[in-house]
């Protein structure tokens, strides 16, 4: 007899695919940060190629494009970070680069909301980024496109629009790792497994966004991403 909950299951986050019925179901979301260099002179650092670095998001701070969002609570500076997101469907543990694509069902766009006070109060004194990072609403992404559609990853333009007018921009082969490298290294720290996501980190020009806001990601040969934030 299967065991009674005491309340109702949380639902399942999923995100829905390009050209398909079935969705893919979200199990982690892994984000990787300072991965394009003008980003990390942005924010006062360093690019540091010994290794990279991560921050988690819950998987239910997933949010599809297309709707709209509240301003996030416990902030007066909630700043934009566009992203390439990869999309597992196979998992491993100590992969190597070499065999890391083979993990990878496909890409999708992503914004990483950060509420950048709360960030910045966490660094200054060594705690955790956990309230600046991981909130409801907080891992916005759109469509996902298979990897076979979407293709080799290399000069696709990576661009987001805050109320029509561009503030981010680059191309992806300009990420400081390699999507197999990020894989590669993450595997020797978690078995990665099916439905785990990773945000592989923003190019420069973050910012503020304002209640009224409208966010549009978008990477070439992806489905394009469009969020409003309301007051």
């Amino acid at each position: 007899m299967p065991a009674e909950y005491l309340f109702d299951a949380p639902e399942q986050p999923v995100v829905p695919v390009e050209g398909e019925a079935r969705e893919f179901p979200v199990r982690r979301i892994f984000c990787v940060g300072r991965n394009y260099a003008a980003h990390a002179a942005e924010m006062g650092g360093e690019v540091d190629r010994e290794a990279p670095f991560y921050f988690t998001k819950s998987a239910h701070a997933l949010c599809l494009s297309g709707g709209e969002i509240d301003y996030p609570p416990g902030t007066a500076d909630c700043h934009h970070e566009v992203e390439l997101v990869v999309a597992l469907d196979r998992g491993g543990f100590e992969v190597e680069a070499s065999e890391a694509m083979g993990l990878v069902y496909g890409y999708a766009c992503g914004i990483d909301l950060t509420r950048r006070d709360l960030q910045a109060a966490a660094k200054d004194k060594r705690r955790p980024w956990d309230l600046g990072k991981d909130f409801e609403n907080a891992a916005i992404i759109g469509t996902l496109t298979p990897k076979a559609a979407f293709g080799e990853i290399g000069g696709q333009r990576i661009v987001l629009r805050k109320d029509g007018a561009v503030v981010q921009e680059a191309v992806l082969s300009e990420m400081v790792w390699s999507v197999p490298e990020l894989i590669a290294h993450l595997s020797r720290f978690y078995t990665l497994a099916p439905g785990d996501l990773i945000y592989t980190g923003t190019p420069a020009g973050v910012g503020p966004v304002q209640p009224g806001s409208v966010l549009e990601g978008e990477v070439d040969g992806l489905s394009p991403l469009r969020i409003g934030v309301s007051g």
